[in-house]
């Protein structure tokens, strides 16, 4: 007999956690500023350092992109607030998959899983990785790009790397999260502190005329918010934190509204400093913007820039992995995904299979090179799912008023965190069709994958057998078995 596994939550549990005939209740050990600390980690990560050539890129001008950023965190903020009254009203794992399953039905939760499995996930991954080898290569190449091809391949190892880490063991995964944690932080205080100082020396001229050249067609005015966007994503993990939050009705609105807040005013700042240092055309020349930013302010120091940015995004990388395998896992575990991906490792409790193919699907992304297009890709599909969920929002509260809600957010920011939503779906058709009709293909592909292995009972015993076939072969392959629930 298989040796028998305890059942993993999303997180996994920590030590400390209590085992029930449910399942596995953790302790509520996070107060108010573990809550704002967490989320503030969940966030700051790659995007800071890639977004600002992204969002000045479609705003053309300082002062715009200055607006994105600051109206960025606002959205932000609106859905983290109607995300809690999400996630308490349906206390489910998955978050906008158990969203849209009980607002919906299965087919939309597939889609959406369909779509997180093979665009939303990996493809964020990838643009963490990529960020990851231009700015730990940058140095090796001072006054030009360092070839595309070394970036994807080192882009490629990192992710291996750390994807054989998380395979291993949760507690190496765990500690190297800790590891680089601060250096996100640390990073942007040494940007904003240098691009104060050098502000206060006089060098105000990049602000004469802030709103000259301003791109003002709202399709790249949503391709610019696309880039800020990406830059905050991460917010709508928010309520994953509820199970283990002291009292948290009342401090998870609390911790939303501390830690969005403040995560805005950290990226307004860097952006100024930014600003301040580099010309737009410096700003749209670059791929690393921090490292063009530090050979021109820090001199001989220069080489910490890129060093911090890179353990950052390495930080950023292993996060993104680690949690996001567990997603994968709830959606199989749903019978929304094959078995195999449900299947968990017998030595170290890990969903090996489900960090594997998570893996191979980012590497298969790092063959476009441009990054740019990535987060286009990524955020046309994100937001029309994001519209989804607040839809359902508004949908159950008139469909099912009596549902209990510990949170409750006045109607007009759901109706009005709906309008922002539609917009930045609509208008991107006209600028960006490609990734639009690409997201727009591959959502539409799921349908048929639905129907045939999910909603159809009788199928033939060749599709039955080879999928057996499959999860026995992967079950054998990692050491892997179906978790159990203790008796």
């Amino acid at each position: 007999m298989p040796k028998k596994i305890a059942p993993i939550k999303e997180p996994v549990p920590r030590r400390g956690s209590v085992a029930t005939e449910e399942g596995v209740k953790l302790k509520k050990e996070i107060g108010l500023l573990d809550g704002v600390a967490i989320i503030v980690g969940i966030i700051v990560g790659s995007g800071i350092f890639v977004s600002p050539k992204g969002v000045l890129l479609n705003s053309n001008s300082v002062g715009q992109a200055l607006i994105v950023w600051i109206s960025s965190g606002f959205l932000s903020l609106i859905g983290a607030l109607c995300y809690a009254e999400l996630g308490t009203m349906i206390p489910k794992s998955g978050g906008d998959y158990a969203y849209i399953s009980d607002a919906f039905g299965p087919l939309p939760a597939f889609l959406y899983l369909w779509v997180a499995l093979f665009i939303l996930v990996p493809t964020g991954n990838a643009i963490t990785a990529l960020t990851f080898a231009q700015y730990i290569l940058q140095p090796a190449w001072p006054g030009c790009e360092p070839p595309s091809d070394a970036v994807r391949l080192l882009a490629a190892v990192v992710t291996c790397f750390l994807t054989a880490i998380n395979c291993y063991d949760v507690k190496w995964a765990t500690r190297v999260q800790d590891i680089f944690t601060g250096t996100k932080i640390f990073a942007l205080v040494i940007i904003m502190a240098a691009g104060f100082w050098w502000f206060c020396l006089g060098h105000t001229e990049n602000f004469d005329r802030p709103m000259a050249g301003t791109n003002y067609q709202p399709g790249y005015i949503a391709l610019a918010m696309y880039s800020g966007l990406f830059s905050y994503s991460g917010w709508n993990y928010l309520n994953y934190v509820t199970e283990e939050l002291q009292d948290p009705y009342r401090n998870l609105p609390r911790a939303i509204c501390i830690s969005l807040p403040l995560v805005t005013v950290i990226y307004v700042f860097a952006n100024v400093a930014y600003f301040a240092v580099l010309t737009q055309d410096e700003i749209l020349s670059s791929n690393a913007v921090a490292v063009t930013f530090g050979n021109k302010l820090l001199g001989p120091m220069a080489w910490i820039m890129p060093f911090f940015v890179a353990c950052s995004t390495f930080g950023a990388l292993n996060g993104a992995i680690f949690a996001s395998s567990r997603l994968f896992f709830v959606g199989a575990r749903n019978g929304h995904l094959p078995t195999a991906i449900s299947l968990i490792n017998i030595r170290n409790l890990t969903p090996m299979p489900s960090l594997i193919f998570l893996c191979i699907i980012t590497l298969a992304l790092l063959v476009i090179e441009d990054v740019y297009v990535l987060i286009n890709y990524v955020s046309f599909v994100e937001a029309l799912f994001t519209t989804m969920s607040v839809t359902g929002l508004l949908w159950l509260r008139y469909k099912r008023p009596d549902l209990h809600r510990p949170i409750k957010v006045p109607l007009a920011l759901p109706i009005v965190f709906f309008i922002i939503c539609a917009f930045l779906v609509t208008f991107p058709c006209y600028v960006s069709p490609w990734e639009v009709g690409v997201g727009l293909i591959f959502i539409i592909s799921g349908i048929p994958v639905y129907m045939t292995f999910i909603e159809w009972d009788k199928k033939p015993k060749w599709i039955t057998n080879a999928s057996h076939d499959f999860n026995m072969f992967c079950a054998k392959l990692f050491e892997c078995v179906q978790e159990e629930k203790y008796d």
